[in-house]
């Protein structure tokens, strides 16, 4: 194309356009304006369909290639799995409680296993206490010697009818124990008087005749200390009377093995007469029934305790005092019947389903043997170690008071 001789000017290139108005008149026609339309969404479906083509890859659909009808059981099945939609029901929102007056207690985590120390289960130590000052001194020698984690027993006394100074030496001696590095997890001290006014002279207090109210008594005295001092983290309740003269260390470790509800050692004493020591057989409350025994309670009112070691009612009954010796296995079982109560390890679930102390006649028995009964009636083990010996004082007692 040439071009003028003398160039192009702007007027010159100007004249050449459209007029402006015939521009306008094309752009506003409506033949133009759909055309321009249709065109814009041709372009955009195409890089809308260009764009999602690679991802529709990544879905396909469940089941068979093939209709319903020509389907199997199991591929009908497969099919119809995919066809649920989730749902989650909640038709209980959480509820907050903010009144201070309201405790929750959990005990489903309050277990009593052989893994005591590593699950740092607690251990509640219970003894009852009259006119029992000259004996408190060696009481805790003993107690503080345990091995068991301190931190994790708890003790629990309780003074009642006692006319000798028992208060005051327990508190002096707990204060003491207290302030030691390796103090217990804490201390509790009960005050209960019931007005039973036995003399603690062995003869009286070992009597026959003292036996039924004595042993009702220390019932109800054991059951006022455990209903106050239990509490909803105690895995294991370890009663221990007060006199005590020597006992293992590892005692708690020893009897927690075992994996008893209720477990109890033989009790015996030493005698010294004429340089010799003695080994004597302390207490006759452990015990295996036998067909005597249970013959003699059929005859017998339901109100009579019957009291071990005493010629007015022969049972028949075996004992555990008789049985083994400290120089074999200490890890020998028995099954017992009746208990004693110097010494006893049991899981407080035992005690808390219920089983205690009678104050009365249960069975024919009270306080601790009708304990083992209560036991054995709800489904309890009641074991006892004849060659695991506790040491108790020599109460001096003659023939026929055993």
């Amino acid at each position: 194309m040439l071009l003028p001789k003398g160039g192009v000017s702007w007027k010159a290139a100007r004249a050449s356009l459209p007029p402006t108005r015939a521009i306008w008149v094309l752009l506003t026609k409506t033949r133009f304006l759909l055309l321009l339309a249709l065109t814009g969404t041709v372009i955009l479906l195409w890089r809308g369909i260009s764009s999602s083509a690679p991802q529709m890859k990544s879905f396909y659909c469940w089941g068979p290639n093939k209709p319903p009808s020509e389907m199997s059981q199991n591929e009908q099945a497969a099919w119809n799995a995919h066809h649920h939609t989730p749902v989650i029901f909640n038709h209980h929102a959480p509820l907050i409680v903010n009144e201070s007056t309201i405790d929750h207690v959990d005990l489903n985590p309050i277990k009593s296993t052989t893994k005591a120390v590593q699950n740092e289960e607690r251990v509640l130590i219970l003894t009852p206490l009259k006119d029992a000052a000259p004996y408190l001194s060696k009481y805790f020698e003993l107690v503080a010697e345990l091995t068991y984690p301190h931190h994790l027993i708890d003790l629990g006394f309780l003074v009642g009818d006692s006319t000798d100074d028992t208060l005051a030496v327990l508190s002096a001696e707990l204060n003491r124990l207290q302030k030691r590095p390796d103090k217990f997890r804490s201390a509790m001290i009960v005050e209960k008087d019931f007005g039973f006014k036995l003399s603690q002279s062995v003869e009286e207090r070992h009597s026959f005749e003292a036996q039924g109210p004595r042993r009702k008594a220390m019932g109800k005295a054991r059951n006022y200390l455990l209903t106050t001092a239990l509490k909803p983290e105690h895995s294991w309740v370890y009663w221990r009377d007060v006199d005590i003269v020597d006992s293992p260390e590892k005692i708690l470790e020893d009897f927690i093995a075992h994996d008893r509800d209720v477990l109890v050692p033989n009790i015996w004493f030493h005698r010294y007469e004429n340089g010799k020591d003695i080994e004597g057989r302390f207490d006759y409350n452990s015990w295996v029934e036998s067909d005597k025994g249970r013959a003699l309670q059929k005859k017998l009112d339901k109100d009579v305790v019957l009291a071990e070691g005493y010629k007015q009612y022969d049972t028949g009954r075996t004992y555990m005092a008789r049985m083994g010796d400290w120089r074999n296995n200490k890890d020998e079982e028995i099954e017992l019947d009746g208990i004693g109560g110097v010494n006893i390890l049991v899981k407080a679930d035992v005690h808390r389903s219920g089983i205690n102390f009678p104050c009365y006649a249960f069975e024919n028995q009270a306080e601790t043997e009708g304990f083992a009964k209560m036991a054995k009636r709800a489904g309890y083990g009641v074991y006892g170690l004849p060659n695991y010996v506790v040491w108790h004082i020599d109460t001096e007692e003659k023939g026929g008071n055993v």
